[in-house]
């Protein structure tokens, strides 16, 4: 009984933290990461479900005591509230968003719901329980924040060797980016208007375990290992810069704890690829971990091109690397290696 009461006390006397859109890619790694990292919080992790999000990403988690999962959406006021009031919630991080392009161009309806509306009503919540009003934060608050991972499709498409800074103008091209951009403002806003302490992070495109079938990197190891043509858009020129989910967590990580209230950091890193290289990597990589009659580039379709497609992203991450000492640890080769074998162990494991 005393050891019982010992760790309710414990549990109890914890920070609680929330974290919005967990059971997604980014998000399931995230949290596992943080727990393991962390003994001073209670993760309070509330996801929808919707088609992105898997339960089976955090099905190692379930048991742990600092994690409480809730199937909720962040547009239900009610429910938000509810959390933030049974868990007293000190600090947020959120990552719940709509965030597959070509679905915000044949529907952005949802886009607009989730990353704008449930993006505003999750803030405005944060807000009135952590403040009496504009600058006056409640007591035992003035430390809690919001932090919004963003992303840097907001800054739109950029030419030749120019990076994208956080003092970059925003130009968002697609249904997707212009939510986002749009939930950038709603923080910015809360920041300056009512000064809560906030920060946004603006990562570039992330790979590794978890990634939803959808996405560019899952749909070629898919399409690879099942014998099905590989589609690229257009010429497969478009450019990203491809960053390890796991360092992206690390970069959020240190943008909450240590980052400046009102900033804005670039996480990237610094690794730019051609889809087209992209996808020569990988059948490259998979003809020597599972050889085919014939090599699985062969699999290559060009089809045709989305609209607005974004020809180049590149972010400067000089800011959070000179200011918090973070920087990308995985290699790019590395990095797709374990996505690959992770990926052959779900399809044929």
């Amino acid at each position: 009984m005393v050891i019982i009461l010992l760790e309710l006390v414990k549990r109890f006397s914890l920070k609680n933290i929330l974290l919005t859109g967990c059971a997604g890619f980014i998000g399931s790694n995230f949290v596992s990461y943080f727990l393991q990292k962390y003994n001073e919080y209670n993760v309070i992790n509330l996801d929808v479900l919707t088609y992105a999000g898997d339960i089976g990403n955090i099905s190692e988690l379930m048991s742990n005591p600092r994690h409480i999962f809730i199937e909720g959406d962040i547009c239900d006021r009610v429910l938000v509230e509810s959390i933030f009031d049974k868990y007293e919630i000190y600090g947020v991080i959120h990552f719940a968003a709509e965030s597959h392009v070509d679905n915000s161009i044949s529907d952005s309806n949802s886009f607009i719901r989730t990353n704008v509306q449930g993006t505003h009503n999750l803030i405005d919540i944060a807000f009135k329980y952590w403040m009496l009003g504009p600058f006056n934060f409640k007591k035992g608050f003035s430390n809690s924040r919001f932090l919004h991972v963003s992303t840097d499709e907001v800054y739109g498409s950029i030419e030749n060797e120019e990076l994208f800074t956080e003092s970059s103008p925003y130009a968002p091209n697609s249904p997707y980016s212009a939510s986002k951009a749009s939930s950038d403002m709603i923080v910015r806003s809360f920041n300056k208007t009512y000064g809560m302490n906030t920060v946004i992070t603006c990562c570039s495109n992330n790979y590794g375990p978890k990634q939803h079938d959808e996405k560019l990197i899952p749909t070629i190891i898919r399409n690879a290992l099942n014998h099905q043509s590989i589609p690229i858009y257009g010429d497969g020129k478009n450019i990203r810069d491809w960053l390890y989910v796991y360092d992206h967590c690390v970069g959020i990580d240190l943008a909450f704890h240590d980052g400046l209230n009102g900033n804005t950091y670039n996480i990237g890193s610094n690794n730019e690829m051609t889809n087209l290289e992209i996808l020569t990597n990988i059948c490259s990589t998979l003809d020597g971990l599972l050889p085919y009659e014939k090599s699985y580039i062969s699999l290559l379709e060009y089809v045709p091109d989305r609209p607005g497609h974004d020809r180049r992203y590149a972010i400067d991450s000089s800011k959070i690397t000179n200011s918090l000492n973070w920087k990308p640890k995985t290699q790019f080769n590395a990095g797709i290696s374990k996505t690959i074998k992770w990926y052959i162990r779900k399809y044929y494991e």
